[in-house]
C-alpha cells in the first residue's frame, strides 16, 4: 500500500497514514488503500480491535490538491460508485470501516481536517488530543464532503450543527468536537484512552462484539419493522456459537471466559 502503513500487534491492526511530511493530506493511492486495510482487517477473525490513526503530527489535513488535480481523469473515475455497493472509492475510504466486525478506533492528533474528518467519522470511536483541531474545510474549495459524512455525521450531531460546519468550513477544537457529539473523548494521551477501551472489549465474546456492531450498523435509522428481524437474527446466530457457550460457562463459574476466533 503507498503512503498507508499496516501493522498487526498482538490483536490490535494499527492502521497509520504516513505522509507525516504532508500533514498526510490524502492522494488518490492512499484513498484507494484505505479501503484496501478496511477490507484486510475485515477478513481477519484473530484482530480484536482497529486503530486508524496518523504518522507525524496530524491524523490528516485533507486531499491534496496539488497531488489530486493533475489526475483528474482518475479523480472522475473514482467518483463512480462500486457495483457491489452504493459507495465510490471516496466513500469507500471512510465508510469501509462500518464493514469491519470489530470496533474500529480513530486516535486523532493535530490536524483533522476534510477527506481526513470523514474517515474519522468512519471510525465506530474517536479519541482526540487536547491540541486537535477539526474542519469540514471543502466549503473552502467551493466543493461539499463527499467521503460518506453525510450519513456519518448524521449520526453524532444535530442538523443545524452539519450545516454550519459544512457551509463555512470553520476550524474547531477539540473540546468543541466533543461538545458537538463528533469525537468520544478528549485525553492528553489519545493512544492509551483507546487502549483503554480496547482492553475492556477485549473482555467480551468477540462474536457478540461483532453483532452489536452489525446491530446498529443495519438497524439504526430503521424503524421496528425492519429493525427487530435483524436483532432476532443476529441473536439466534450467537446462541449457536462457540464464544456464547464460552461465556456462559464462565459467568456461571464466575470465571474469565477465554474466547476463541472470532465465528462473525
Amino acid at each position: 500500500m503507498t503512503n498507508i502503513d499496516y501493522e498487526v500487534i498482538g490483536d490490535v491492526a494499527h492502521v497509520r497514514l504516513n505522509r507525516p511530511e504532508k500533514h498526510n493530506g490524502l492522494t488518490l493511492d492512499m484513498i484507494d488503500d484505505l479501503a484496501k486495510a478496511a477490507d484486510r482487517a475485515a477478513k481477519d477473525r484473530s484482530l480484536r480491535a482497529v486503530v486508524l490513526s496518523g504518522n507525524g503530527e496530524s491524523f490528516c489535513s485533507g486531499l491534496d490538491f496539488a497531488s489530486t488535480g493533475a489526475q483528474r481523469a482518475r479523480v472522475m473515475r473514482s467518483l463512480i460508485p462500486k457495483r457491489h455497493t452504493a459507495a465510490n472509492n471516496f466513500q469507500a475510504a471512510g465508510w469501509a470501516w462500518r464493514n469491519v466486525p470489530v470496533p474500529v478506533i480513530a486516535v486523532v492528533t493535530g490536524h483533522c481536517f476534510g477527506g481526513g474528518m470523514q474517515i474519522a467519522l468512519g471510525a465506530d470511536f474517536r479519541f482526540a488530543e487536547p491540541n486537535a483541531d477539526f474542519s469540514i474545510m471543502e466549503a473552502r474549495w467551493g466543493l461539499i464532503p463527499d467521503m460518506s459524512l453525510s450519513v456519518s455525521i448524521a449520526e453524532l450531531t444535530t442538523i443545524d450543527i452539519a450545516k454550519r460546519l459544512t457551509m463555512t468550513g470553520e476550524i474547531f477544537s477539540a473540546a468543541q468536537a466533543l461538545e458537538y457529539g463528533l469525537i468520544s473523548g478528549v485525553a492528553d494521551d489519545p493512544y492509551a484512552a483507546a487502549d483503554e477501551l480496547i482492553n475492556a472489549i477485549r473482555e467480551r465474546s468477540p462474536d457478540a462484539v461483532a453483532a452489536a456492531k452489525a446491530l446498529f450498523e443495519q438497524t439504526w435509522y430503521n424503524g421496528s419493522r425492519l429493525s427487530f428481524p435483524v436483532e432476532q437474527a443476529l441473536q439466534i446466530r450467537l446462541l449457536r456459537g462457540r464464544n456464547h457457550a464460552i461465556a456462559r460457562k464462565a459467568g456461571l463459574a464466575k470465571q474469565t471466559p477465554e474466547f476463541t476466533e472470532r465465528q462473525f
